[in-house]
């Protein structure tokens, strides 16, 4: 970040300071922008004509006529570097170099070749987080084909009402998966998958669970390592056959999803330029990452989070995927994992930290942890004690850095930056040409108050479009329906007099009690601070009034049931670590929570459960069967 900001102020007569720095890579969109692409050694096959050509959010393209490739610059390393550690829960590892990664993306992009993908073509990947799900992402990529993935620990529903909209021609799935030392057999699904959705002409199955699957109810279906062309062995092949088609810089790379809450998901179609250019900003500027760097995240296929970590891969550094419960053997079992593989790069989640934090965990002390030089937190706000704990407890000279963004943007908003001191409660800063800021009700930019959070220039990592919607109408009700010209992205934020961002929660979960809006990480970090408290979730239940009340529901540690002594201390509680207003009108116990697939509180189905409403596509939360105890709760 600071050897680019230097050379970059140098060159163009900023001054060499954050603030400089960052006010120049927003107004000067075109020179930043050029700027990262030459920090990242992006080398097109064909140069743009320029940087941008337009002005607004809805009409500027991005390096018109560039042609290069996605894959191209993931796989510019060739070496025994490794380029893969892979883990999962049973305790399987497998290691993987630059050079056998060639290899084998050279050997899928052929049998891929020979079953019909060509550029534009979908392939689709139903699979857990293992070394398989890259392979087939570069492969596809390499050939210009579109990638699209689920976590098997989807529904049919849920994956029919995604990969049916965008017909895939291949399907790669994993006979199953492993959770909680649990396994779970995937084939009936792929069965009843492949029969709802008539445009996949092959599947192909990569053996997990089982080292020789039964496959017979199938239909047209191959092996993992049968479909693979044979090139010899790994030490003796060459990568020489693997060929990169030269895209448009907005051609398609990734198909992503939205929640699917709130009806059929949204198809969120990212180029192979834009999101190549913002992740290697991402990587290499505000995560400081480098060739020597071992970074971890925890997430599914399903999930943003995984297209955003294989990207480190263009940065020559090891990307570390784990498959299985986080929690799995023991509470333990990753802070061994981070020991063990030297990570220098832990991503993880508040929910995780906090439920460390509960079961008293000392990292820093049980583990050595001298290579681990930063902690990434998202899926929801850090809080306060967040900070503290991971500051306290896993290592006192680490970068925290709570990151947001989204599925949207395949990227985030704001993020951490290594120049700059962390400040508990806070987002580090806003990205590097991303013009974000906060408005309040008229629609106007504040600072030191919340508002909502927007983007009001343009920024190479915007969605393409969306699928099937060939007039951009869909696209342009999702972000630019309040602010004309402006994205709304659906947070509820403060951004700070220095610079840092407070996330309060997603405006459609913020609650309005008497006309004053509260965001419902206000309320969690209050009441997941006691150690009785597992988990919560708020909600706003309407009145005849028109007014709100506030409802929180708790789910409690084994054993425990909540009581008045306990009622009273989550009240008090909240009183005084926010206010009076955020004390909830009902409060009740539950056994559990419901959340999407990647991770996510699902407030808005509680809501309509609360209310007696009918909650759509069940098939996209993880535990959808926790919505049924708030039908009438309060």
């Amino acid at each position: 970040m600071y050897e680019l900001m230097q050379a970059a102020a140098s060159a163009h007569g900023f001054e060499p300071d954050w603030s400089a720095w960052h006010a120049w890579s927003v107004t000067h969109r075109d020179q930043f922008w050029e700027t990262m692409r030459e920090y990242a050694e992006i080398s097109p096959s064909q140069p743009a004509q320029a940087v941008c050509e337009g002005s607004g959010m809805l009409d500027t393209t991005w390096f018109p006529g560039m042609q290069l490739n996605f894959a191209e610059h993931l796989l510019c390393y060739s070496d025994d570097g490794i380029a893969i550690e892979a883990e999962d829960e049973r305790g399987y590892t497998r290691t993987i170099t630059y050079a056998e990664l060639r290899v084998l993306v050279a050997r899928c992009a052929s049998a891929m070749r020979q079953v019909g993908i060509t550029s534009g073509d979908r392939v689709a990947g139903f699979l857990p987080n293992i070394p398989e799900a890259i392979v087939a992402m570069l492969a596809a990529a390499s050939l210009g084909a579109v990638w699209s993935s689920c976590s098997p620990d989807f529904g049919i529903g849920g994956v029919v009402d995604r990969f049916g909209q965008i017909e895939p021609k291949l399907l790669i799935a994993a006979d199953g998966y492993s959770y909680n030392g649990k396994p779970i057999d995937c084939l009936e699904r792929i069965a009843v998958i492949v029969e709802k959705i008539p445009s996949i002409q092959q599947v192909v199955v990569v053996p997990f669970l089982d080292d020789s699957p039964d496959v017979g109810g199938l239909g047209n279906t191959m092996f993992w390592n049968q479909w693979l062309p044979s090139f010899g062995s790994l030490e003796e092949s060459s990568s020489g056959d693997l060929v990169f088609e030269p895209v448009p810089f907005d051609h398609p790379l990734y198909i992503m999803y939205s929640s699917g809450t709130t009806g059929v998901p949204k198809c969120i179609v990212h180029g192979h330029g834009g999101t190549l250019l913002q992740h290697m900003k991402e990587l290499m500027l505000h995560c400081d990452l480098r060739r020597d760097d071992r970074i971890f995240y925890f997430t599914t296929c399903g999930w943003m989070m995984w297209n955003w970590l294989v990207s480190a891969l263009g940065v020559g550094a090891t990307v570390v995927l784990y498959e299985g419960a986080p929690f799995s053997p023991d509470a333990d079992h990753l802070w061994r994992m981070a020991e063990r593989l030297e990570i220098t790069v832990f991503g993880t989640s508040p929910k995780f930290l906090g439920a460390c934090e509960k079961e008293g965990l000392e990292p820093g002390r049980q583990h050595d942890l001298r290579k681990l030089r930063a902690v990434l937190s998202t899926g929801s706000p850090l809080t306060i004690e967040n900070f503290r704990w991971t500051y306290d407890h896993v290592k006192a000279d680490l970068q925290l850095s709570s990151i947001c963004g989204g599925t949207d943007i395949i990227s985030c908003f704001m993020l951490g930056n290594p120049m700059l001191p962390v400040f508990a409660g806070e987002i580090q800063c806003v990205g590097l040409g991303m013009d974000v800021r906060a408005f309040d009700a008229s629609g106007q930019p504040v600072t030191g108050e919340k508002g909502e959070l927007v983007c009001c220039s343009p920024f190479p990592s915007q969605p393409v479009g969306f699928w099937n919607d060939p007039d951009g109408t869909v696209y342009k009700n999702a972000y630019f329906d309040v602010y004309d010209g402006v994205w709304r992205h659906g947070d509820f934020v403060e951004i700070t007099e220095r610079g840092g961002v407070v996330v309060y929660g997603r405006s459609d979960a913020t609650l309005n009690p008497g006309g004053v809006r509260i965001g419902t990480a206000e309320i969690y970090r209050q009441v997941e601070s006691l150690d009785e408290v597992v988990d919560s979730v708020v909600i706003g239940k309407r009145t005849a009034d028109a007014d709100v009340d506030v409802c929180l529901f708790v789910v409690l540690r084994e054993g425990l049931t909540l009581d008045e002594d306990l009622t009273k201390r989550i009240k008090q509680g909240i009183a005084s670590g926010a206010s009076k207003r955020h004390v909830p009108r009902h409060l009740a116990q539950v056994s559990a929570v419901p959340y999407t697939i990647s991770g996510k509180k699902v407030e808005l189905a509680v809501a309509q459960m609360v209310h007696g409403e009918n909650v759509p596509n069940r098939d996209a939360l993880k535990n959808p069967e926790a919505l049924e105890q708030y039908a009438g709760i309060v």
